[in-house]
C-alpha cells in the first residue's frame, strides 16, 4: 500500500524536497545549539554579553513564550543561517557535513543509555543489523544515495579529480558510539570520584582512539575492495574491545559491567494546605518593628452595689 502510494501520487522529487525542508528545519536549531559553545570558547565577551529577551505567545498557548539570547547566539544563528543557504544552494559537501556534524553533537548529547550492559546490548544488536542490510541486500545503500538531506557524511576519494566522488558514512555510525564512548567518559568521573583519584579519562580515551582506528580500517576497507562497507562491523569490536580490555588491565571489569548511571531522585514534598500571601508595605514594617509596644492603660471596672436582704 505504501509503495503504491509512493509511486502513484508521490514522485522521489517531492519526497526528497519534503525531506530536505524538514532536516534543513532541525539543521538551523541544530547548527545553531552546537556552534554557541566554540564562540563560548574563543570569545568569553560575547559569552558574558547582556542578555536580552523576546516574548511571543501562540493563538492556542494562553502563556507567553520567552525567548532569552545575547550577542553570542546572535552570532551562532548567523552562522547556521549561513551554513543552510550554502547548502540550499550549492548541496556542496562542506556545508552538508557542517550540518551531519551538528546533528552528531546534538544526537549525543540527548542520548544516555542509562548502564554498561545496555550500551553492549545495542551495539550487538546494531552490528548484526548492519551487516545484514549492507551485504544482504541492497536497501541501505540505496536510501543512503538516494536522499540529498544531510543525513551523512561526505567525503572526496580523490581532491585532484574534477567530479568529486564521495565515500559516505552515516550519521548512525556516530551516534551510536558516541553515546557508548560518552557513557565511558562518565564512567571514569565516577570512578575517580569513588576512589578519590585525580581526575584521569583512561576509558574514554582508549575507547576514542579505538573508535578512530575502527573508522581508518573502515575508510580503508571501502577503498580497497570499491564497495559499501558496514561501518559497525568494525566500529563495535573496537569500541567494546578496548573498554573491556581497559578494564582488565585496571582490575575493574566488575565494577565496569555493573555500572549503571544514577539519575538525581526527586525530592519528597510533603502536602500542605495552600496559604494566601499577605502584602505587607515595607516602610509600614520597619516602622512597627521599631516601636515598643506601649502599654495600655486598663479600663475602669464597674460594680454593682450589693442589695441587703431584709430579715
Amino acid at each position: 500500500m505504501d509503495f503504491i502510494c509512493y509511486s502513484e501520487f508521490c514522485s522521489k522529487e517531492y519526497v526528497n524536497l519534503l525531506l530536505t525542508v524538514y532536516f534543513l528545519f532541525l539543521g538551523f536549531y541544530a547548527v545553531a545549539e552546537t556552534f554557541v559553545h566554540v564562540i563560548h570558547k574563543i570569545s568569553p565577551a560575547l559569552k558574558h554579553s547582556t542578555v536580552r529577551e523576546f516574548s511571543y505567545s501562540l493563538p492556542w498557548k494562553n502563556e507567553k513564550q520567552v525567548i532569552s539570547f545575547n550577542q553570542a547566539d546572535i552570532v551562532s544563528w548567523l552562522f547556521s543561517i549561513i551554513s543552510i543557504i550554502w547548502y540550499s544552494l550549492s548541496k556542496h559537501w562542506v556545508a552538508n557535513n557542517i550540518i551531519g556534524l551538528a546533528f552528531s553533537v546534538q544526537g549525543v548529547s540527548l542520548i544516555s543509555l542509562g548502564s554498561y550492559q545496555v550500551g553492549c546490548i545495542l551495539l550487538g544488536g546494531l552490528f548484526i543489523y548492519d551487516i545484514f542490510w549492507v551485504f544482504g541486500t541492497d536497501v541501505m545503500v540505496t536510501v543512503a544515495k538516494s536522499f540529498d538531506a544531510p543525513i551523512k557524511l561526505l567525503f572526496p576519494k580523490n581532491f585532484l579529480a574534477e567530479h568529486y566522488t564521495f565515500s559516505m558514512l552515516g550519521l548512525g555510525d556516530i551516534v551510536i558510539p558516541g553515546i557508548f564512548i560518552a557513557l565511558l567518559l562518565r564512567y571514569d568521573i565516577d570512578r575517580c570520584k569513588r576512589l578519590r583519584l585525580p581526575r584521569n579519562t583512561p576509558y574514554f580515551t582508549t575507547t576514542l582512539i579505538a573508535y578512530t582506528v575502527g573508522l581508518i580500517a573502515t575508510i580503508f576497507v571501502m577503498h580497497t575492495f570499491q564497495a559499501a562497507q558496514p561501518a559497525l562491523l568494525y566500529l563495535v569490536p573496537a569500541c567494546v574491545g578496548a573498554s573491556a580490555l581497559q578494564s582488565l588491565l585496571l582490575g575493574d571489569f566488575s565494577q565496569l559491567i555493573s555500572y549503571e548511571e544514577k539519575g538525581e531522585e526527586p525530592k519528597p514534598t510533603t502536602p500542605s494546605s495552600p496559604k494566601t500571601p499577605k502584602k505587607v508595605d515595607n516602610n509600614n514594617k520597619k516602622n512597627v518593628s521599631n516601636e515598643k509596644p506601649v502599654a495600655q492603660p486598663e479600663s475602669p471596672r464597674t460594680t454593682t452595689p450589693k442589695r441587703k436582704k431584709k430579715v
